[in-house]
C-alpha cells in the first residue's frame, strides 16, 4: 500500500467506494487488531474529516479506549451506557443525529453532536465499536451505516 491515501469522489458514497478497497489492502497481510484499528481510524479521519474516529475495546466487562484520531476521550465505558455502550449490548449500529437527544449520552467532548456507533463482530460476539462524532448535527446516515458496518466486517 502507498503511503498516502488516493480518495476521489464528489458524494459520500463515492469517498467510501474509493477508500474502502484501499483498506482493504492495508489490512490483509496485517494481523494486529490495534494497528489495524489505527490505520481505519486515520483514513477515515483524513478521508472525511470527522471531529473524532476511533475504537473502543471489549476488555472483560467494559469498552476499552484503542486506537483513535481527535482529541482526548474517555477511558472505559460500561456496557448499556452511552451510545458505545448501548450499540455494545445491542449488538447493533446507533445512528444519533443530535447526542443531546439520546439518553445516558457520555459527553467525552462538548463539541461532539452527531455519532454513529458501529460494532465490531467476531462470530456473535462483539469484540469492539467504532466511534465517530461529527461537529455537525444529522451527519452520518444509511450511507455511512453500510460502508461502517462493511468497514467493522474487516475484522472478521
Amino acid at each position: 500500500m502507498a503511503e498516502n491515501l488516493i480518495v476521489q469522489g464528489n458524494s459520500k458514497e463515492e469517498l467510501y467506494q474509493t477508500l474502502f478497497p484501499q483498506l482493504v489492502s492495508l489490512l490483509e497481510d496485517e494481523g494486529d487488531d490495534i494497528a489495524n484499528m489505527a490505520n481505519i481510524s486515520a483514513c477515515l479521519a483524513d478521508t472525511f474529516h470527522f471531529w473524532w474516529v476511533g475504537f473502543y475495546r471489549v476488555v472483560n466487562d467494559e469498552l476499552v479506549l484503542g486506537p483513535f484520531q481527535g482529541p482526548l476521550a474517555c477511558t472505559r465505558i460500561r456496557k448499556g451506557r452511552g451510545v458505545c455502550g448501548t450499540a455494545w449490548e445491542r449488538k447493533e449500529t446507533i445512528i444519533v443525529p443530535d447526542v443531546n437527544l439520546f439518553p445516558g449520552h457520555i459527553a467525552c467532548s462538548s463539541a461532539s453532536r452527531s455519532e454513529i456507533v458501529v460494532p465490531v463482530f467476531r462470530g456473535n460476539e462483539v469484540v469492539a465499536v467504532l466511534d465517530i462524532d461529527s461537529e455537525h448535527f444529522n451527519t452520518f446516515d444509511h450511507t455511512d451505516r453500510l460502508w461502517l458496518e462493511k468497514i467493522a466486517g474487516l475484522f472478521a
